[in-house]
């Protein structure tokens, strides 16, 4: 854990507002979740405060999930990265997924492919940042790993978006795609994870 700490900090941060959740119900949880939520309205009128307030929301009523993503894929991704780059990846990730979903979403609105209500939908939670680094992990791994990790990763994404269009599935896909393109943030970050983990030790050893 502290060798992670941004992880295990959003971790906790995560786990107390999903007890809020579980202390609220029908339209008082809904509006809440709305308010903090990355939809066309809120992207056009307070995009700073949805797109970092979105990131401490769990689109959902369990908390365990997270805990062992995010200790398989964040963890090591910070560990091996540092706390900067593993930052800058998956806010990279978060931020050009978010808007990619939500414009194309946008388009099918104007085009009336879409209801108009989706301008106000739901969507918050840490599934881009965690696709986006989970992306760049792969470049961690060994081949054949790698390879297979990866095509895992595009059937998952790719069966998803393939079965129900939507804004989320291409969100997703978008992230995957952008992580894996913050390869030229890899090629320090081998040497500042090794570095960073070596020291805590070094210090305990004194």
């Amino acid at each position: 854990m502290r060798s992670a700490p941004l992880t295990y900090a959003w971790l906790v941060a995560l786990l107390v507002t999903t007890i809020i959740q579980r202390q609220m119900h029908g339209r008082e949880l809904h509006a809440l979740l709305v308010e903090s939520s990355t939809n066309i309205h809120h992207l056009g009128t307070d995009p700073l405060y949805v797109l970092v307030t979105s990131l401490f929301w769990i689109d959902g009523r369990y908390w365990t999930p997270y805990l062992v993503l995010f200790s398989l894929i964040l963890a090591p991704a910070e560990r091996w990265l540092g706390q900067i780059r593993w930052l800058t990846v998956g806010l990279i990730a978060h931020v050009l997924a978010t808007y990619i979903s939500e414009g194309l979403l946008y388009l099918a609105i104007h085009d009336h492919l879409a209801p108009e209500r989706l301008v106000h939908v739901r969507d918050v939670g840490v599934s881009y940042f965690l696709v986006g680094v989970g992306a760049v992990l792969a470049y961690r791994m060994p081949r054949p790993w790698r390879w297979v990790y990866l095509g895992a990763a595009f059937v998952y994404f790719g069966a998803a978006l393939v079965s129900n269009i939507n804004f989320t599935a291409i969100g997703h896909m978008a992230a995957l795609l952008i992580g894996l393109c913050c390869y030229p943030l890899t090629r320090k970050g081998g040497r500042v994870g090794r570095g960073s983990a070596s020291a805590p030790v070094s210090t305990a050893g004194s």
